[in-house]
């Protein structure tokens, strides 16, 4: 019971964090066209954007244990967890041009790890993707703003989750 009150006060100091620091991850160098780069390059930097972002919302809640802060970074970048964000933005409704990038990411072909599905893995990498692109492309507003989505809704899931084990 105690590891979720403070999970919990671990989530709510992160939302408020990530709220006042909204801009403290700056746009990348604009490039003339993004989208006709590689998709697998995209999601490599959107995998460096999304983890340091969410790398440096955690060191404002909880600076002295890198083994925590670890786990949860290793959770929030889990194929599954994306997988599951990605379908949430799409259902809140994507740019066409952000679909286009999307559906790129999901079709580029890489190497399948063995913890994740194919589903989940491809996925994953066209959430990366759109999230390489947007930072290559100079769209901090954008960016910022679907960071902050996928923050909220792995918190409640991950929150979810640790409530349903406890009850087991």
């Amino acid at each position: 019971m105690e590891t979720r009150l403070k999970f919990l006060d671990f989530q709510a100091k992160l939302k408020r964090d990530l709220q006042e620091s909204h801009c403290r991850l700056s746009a990348g160098p604009e490039y003339e066209d993004p989208g006709q780069l590689p998709a697998l390059i995209l999601a490599y930097i959107g995998d460096a954007v999304f983890s340091l972002h969410v790398r440096t919302a955690m060191l404002a809640v909880e600076s002295n244990k890198v083994h925590v802060l670890h786990t949860l970074l290793a959770r929030m970048a889990s194929a599954g967890l994306q997988a599951q964000a990605l379908h949430m933005l799409e259902d809140k409704g994507l740019e066409e041009q952000e679909l286009a990038v999307v559906r790129r990411g999901r079709n580029a072909k890489g190497r399948v790890p063995r913890s994740a599905t194919v589903a989940d893995y491809r996925a994953s990498t066209a959430l990366e993707a759109l999230l390489g692109y947007l930072y290559l492309s100079g769209q901090q507003v954008r960016l910022q703003q679907i960071l902050g989505q996928l923050v909220e809704y792995m918190c409640n899931a991950m929150t979810s989750e640790m409530e349903g084990s406890l009850r087991k």
